[in-house]
Order: structure tokens, then C-alpha cells, then sequence
């Protein structure tokens, strides 16, 4: 008979002819207890089931709410050619957002709160129990599924109340054409948007200048490990469009130690003495990349987290970017200060606007 080391009882074997425990019933797999289906409560009709002017007069109102999107939609379309803001105005600008705002959310709201009205005051009151069925069934289940879709048409009115499902596919299509308007409105009217995008500021012998100083920089101002926002000198001095040229020409300006650099062939001549300039606009969705390690020589975009190794030209280590950053091709003036050979060789930016 064997013994507990700790306490000294003495362990019996246990007797192998005893019955096996019954389960709880806590973690039984079907419980045996289950409450009975209560079934559905008593059904209680609606006014609209029991009247028909009200509902008549439910009908009118679910159109005359699709009107009325449709009218919120038409108005935002002309508020934005009505209350332009062209002059910079800042009372131009609340003019602007103000009246488009009521007419989107004029839309937004006929729209949601006919449906929802539709629903519950139009559509038959019923209620439905439908048995979940696995995928593929047999002609016999697929012939009921048709048979769902006829009955919600049947009980929805869609095809029978002709003026609720005009009024709804008219707010759905004049729903989304504010939208195209303002999305429009983004690019230039009388210029190809595509072709200024294409191009900076930047052309051979314009200096690169402190942001938003405007002052030039010249080499012996950039040390090893530093880093500089940069834009073109005479950027501040545009009287139109500065905002527009700034998000295109921005540029991030590091050195390096130049036996770090990695340059492919054709560009050995892109950078001077470890000094490289990249642009500043992630390719990515166009975030500004401000985060610079000069331990690593990462550049960090903070909104989505892409990062970008200048010692092997800004290529993408991580994140979503699709691409690095295009570099400016750079080199000194005969007084010592920092110029652009030439533009970018492509298209700043995201991605997506060079595919034209």
C-alpha cells in the first residue's frame, strides 16, 4: 500500500468497478431543460393596415421625402456654382459649405428617412421565420428562395406603387451627382489637370530654399545626419497658386555619408557630395513624409506608416507605399548654394495620378 510523501495517509487504488460519473448538466452538450419556442406575439396592425387614407397619406409622404432628396441633391449642384470660392474669401468659403452642406444633408435625410418610413408604415406588417439552409441546395429550396424574392417584391410595393419606386431610383441616381460636381471642381477648369501635375516648380538653376523662409540654402549648411524642408526659391512670392505649387515642389534635403549611397546607374551624378533631396509628398495617398532617422536613413510618412531608405534611393521598406520617393536631381551654383538640375523625372505623389 503505498504512502503520501506529505502527509503520510495511506493511497488506495481506485476500484476500476465503480460506475462512471454522469455529466453535469452545466456542461452537458444538449440541455435537457431547454424552454418551449414562445412563438410570435400577437399581431397588432398599424394604422395604415386599418385605414386607407392614412394609407394613402403614407404613400404621399414616402414620395414626397424621395422629392425632396432629390431636391437637396439638385441644390448642393447649384450652391457649389452659386457661392464660388474662387476670391480666397473666408466668407466666401462658410457661403460655400454652408449651402452645400444643407443641400447634401437635405438629400441624405429625404432619402434614409423614406426608406425607412416605406418600411414600416407602406410594407405589409409581417413576420417571418426563414430556416438557415446549407449552400447548393436541392431545385426544390432553390425554388423557394425565388419564391422569397417575389413575396418581399409583392409585400414591398416596389414594382406595383410606381410613384414611390420613380421617386426612389430618382433620389438614388441625383444622390451621388453633387459628388461628381465637387470631385470635378478639384482640377483646374480650363487646363489639363494631368499635365500640372506632371510638372514642379523645379527647373535647372532655381535654388533650393528654407520652408517657409524662402531663404537659399547653400552646401556648407547641411551638415551629416541633418535634414531640411525645402521648397524652390520664389515659391513665396506667387501670388496665385502657391498652395497648389507647394504641395507638388516640397522636398525633404538630408546628407549622408556619400560611400552610404547606393545610386542606380544614370544617377551618379543626382546628388552632391551625400547630399540628396527626395520629395516630400508620400506615393502613398500624398501625405507629407516628415520623419527622417538619421541612424538608419529612414524616412517615416506618419500617416500610413510607409518607410523609405535614402541610402538605396528612397525605396520602399514598408507600408503600402507602391513606389519611392522621386528624387531631385541636384548641384551647386558657382556661389556655393544648393540648385536643381532639372525637374523630377516623374510624376510626384501618389500613384494613381500618373495613370492617365
Amino acid at each position: 500500500m503505498a504512502q503520501d510523501d506529505t502527509s503520510g495517509a495511506d493511497l488506495i487504488a481506485a476500484d476500476s468497478s465503480h460506475a462512471a460519473p454522469t455529466a453535469s448538466p452545466g456542461t452537458a452538450v444538449i440541455q435537457t431543460d431547454t424552454f418551449e419556442n414562445p412563438g410570435f406575439p400577437p399581431h397588432r396592425p398599424r394604422v395604415t393596415d386599418e385605414d386607407p387614407k392614412r394609407e394613402k397619406r403614407a404613400q404621399r409622404t414616402v414620395y414626397t421625402l424621395f422629392y425632396l432628396s432629390v431636391l437637396g441633391s439638385v441644390w448642393a449642384i447649384a450652391a457649389y456654382m452659386l457661392f464660388p470660392i474662387e476670391s480666397n474669401n473666408v466668407g466666401d468659403v462658410r457661403l460655400n459649405n454652408m449651402f452645400i452642406g444643407l443641400g447634401a444633408t437635405l438629400a441624405l435625410l429625404g432619402l434614409g428617412f423614406g426608406i425607412v418610413h416605406w418600411g414600416k408604415a407602406v410594407m405589409k406588417d409581417v413576420e417571418l421565420v426563414d430556416e438557415r439552409h446549407p449552400i447548393g441546395g436541392s431545385p426544390e429550396t432553390q425554388a423557394a428562395a425565388a419564391k422569397v424574392f417575389a413575396d418581399a417584391n409583392e409585400e414591398s410595393g416596389f414594382t406595383r406603387r410606381s410613384v414611390i419606386r420613380n421617386s426612389l431610383i430618382g433620389a438614388l441616381v441625383a444622390f451621388p451627382l453633387p459628388a461628381v460636381v465637387l470631385f470635378r471642381g478639384f482640377a483646374p477648369q480650363d487646363q489639363n489637370p494631368v499635365e500640372l501635375l506632371s510638372h514642379t516648380m523645379w527647373k535647372k538653376g532655381t535654388r533650393l530654399a528654407l520652408d517657409p523662409s524662402g531663404v537659399p540654402i547653400k552646401a556648407s549648411d547641411v551638415t551629416i545626419g541633418s535634414a531640411f524642408h525645402v521648397i524652390p526659391e520664389g515659391l513665396q512670392d506667387l501670388e496665385h497658386g502657391r498652395l497648389e505649387e507647394k504641395a507638388k515642389a516640397a522636398v525633404l534635403l538630408m546628407r549622408l555619408n556619400p560611400d552610404e549611397l547606393n545610386p542606380s546607374a544614370g544617377r551618379e551624378g543626382w546628388a552632391y557630395d551625400g547630399i540628396v533631396a527626395y520629395s516630400k509628398i508620400c506615393t502613398h495617398v500624398g501625405c507629407p513624409v516628415a520623419l527622417y532617422e538619421q541612424h538608419t536613413h529612414h524616412l517615416l510618412c506618419p500617416c500610413h506608416q510607409s518607410q523609405f531608405d535614402i541610402t538605396h534611393e528612397a525605396a520602399v521598406i514598408f507600408g503600402p507605399a507602391a513606389r519611392p520617393l522621386p528624387q531631385l536631381p541636384i548641384a551647386i551654383d558657382d556661389e556655393g548654394y544648393l540648385v536643381a538640375q532639372s525637374d523630377f523625372h516623374e510624376p510626384v505623389g501618389p500613384s494613381f495620378w500618373e495613370r492617365h
